[in-house]
């Protein structure tokens, strides 16, 4: 049974989209190698080195959280430290699993607006101290988009970047949306990834329609050389590989994970529209991806929630309106509907 008032909730709640599902039962017949020494996965492989234009080392891992924290963790040494904002992902909703993997790698968190990290913050943190009771800044982790919905330019990552360059750390970037980042932006995908600067990305594939599944792309190869391990020992290397490599061959074939992006962020852009006009409502940040955030009327709080609509509201500061591949206009007019009667 289909719940509309679970379509805003994440766009962990959509389903998985026809052309996954379909790569998946492609694959499902007769007899593969396993462990990704399958065809299927090798096939995934080389379309993420053309879809980035380089010669990447691609891994493929179950979640999001593994993306992050074993990525991470390839980065540095356990008296090491990682600069991120204070809203990230693995700050906030990671349990600590960054840490875990890292085996105590701390994070270091700064402040900047819109859920962006500031470069002159990141040099700050890195030089107020150097002495050996310190752990020693290695990484830059950063999310693309931000978990406040903002999408860094181009121009924005190279300052970071550069940064990274002068103190000699590494950078990550969390894209558990950044197919919704590229859509915004329609830049190549280089032009947000290695080209400024990036050293590994978490590429989500979850939020575009897959059933489950990450990519853990690394742009300097000499990074990963032992990922293959760190994935083994923390139980992502499945035995079965192709079934979770499947689904991309059909997502980064003719620019349909981009498309999935841009389907996600013109859905929000319309309910942002929506929201515009209703009296009460203030809007929180731009909408530069697939999310809304709001500051609603306590009416308007107390009606959807009678009505069954979940969301979140402890991110960000309001309430938090995420958008899917799977988002139709009728579910963004229902939600903008009960909103408006609420006020009246």
């Amino acid at each position: 049974m289909s719940l509309p008032q679970f379509a805003f909730a994440s766009d962990n709640t959509a389903g998985i989209c026809p052309e996954a599902m379909a790569a998946i039962q492609a694959c499902n017949q007769g007899y593969h190698p396993s462990y990704g020494d399958d065809s299927i996965t090798s096939q995934a492989t080389e379309a993420f080195r053309s879809l980035f234009e380089t010669n990447c080392d691609v891994y493929f891992v179950f979640t999001g959280t593994a993306a992050n924290s074993l990525a991470l963790a390839s980065l540095c040494q356990s008296y090491h430290s990682v600069i991120t904002h204070e809203s990230a992902h693995i700050e906030t909703d990671e349990c600590g699993a960054p840490e875990f993997f890292s085996n105590g790698t701390k994070l270091l968190l700064t402040a900047g607006a819109l859920g962006k990290l500031d470069p002159q913050e990141i040099s700050r943190t890195v030089t107020k101290r150097r002495d050996i009771h310190y752990p020693k800044p290695r990484a830059i982790s950063l999310s693309c988009p931000t978990e406040l919905g903002t999408v860094y330019t181009p121009e924005e990552l190279q300052a970071i970047g550069c940064v990274a360059r002068e103190h000699g750390l590494k950078v990550h970037m969390d894209g558990a949306r950044f197919a919704q980042a590229v859509a915004s932006l329609q830049v190549p995908p280089r032009a947000i990834t290695w080209e400024a600067g990036i050293d590994v990305l978490s590429f989500g594939g979850t939020k575009l329609g897959m059933p489950f599944g990450e990519a853990v792309v690394f742009f300097d190869r000499s990074l990963g050389e032992e990922f293959a391990y760190r994935c083994k020992q923390a139980g992502q290397l499945a035995s079965k590989m192709r079934f979770l490599a499947a689904p991309w061959t059909a997502l980064l074939a003719n620019g349909l994970w981009q498309q999935m992006g841009a389907r996600a962020n013109a859905k929000a852009l319309k309910l942002r529209a929506g929201l515009e006009g209703v009296p009460g409502v203030r809007l929180l940040y731009p909408t530069q991806a697939n999310a809304v955030f709001a500051e609603l009327p306590t009416k308007v709080h107390e009606t959807l929630k009678a009505k069954g609509w979940r969301y979140y509201v402890f991110i960000g500061g309001g309430a938090r309106f995420m958008c899917s591949w799977q988002t139709s206009e009728q579910d963004v007019n229902a939600l903008l509907q009960d909103i408006s009667t609420a006020e009246q």
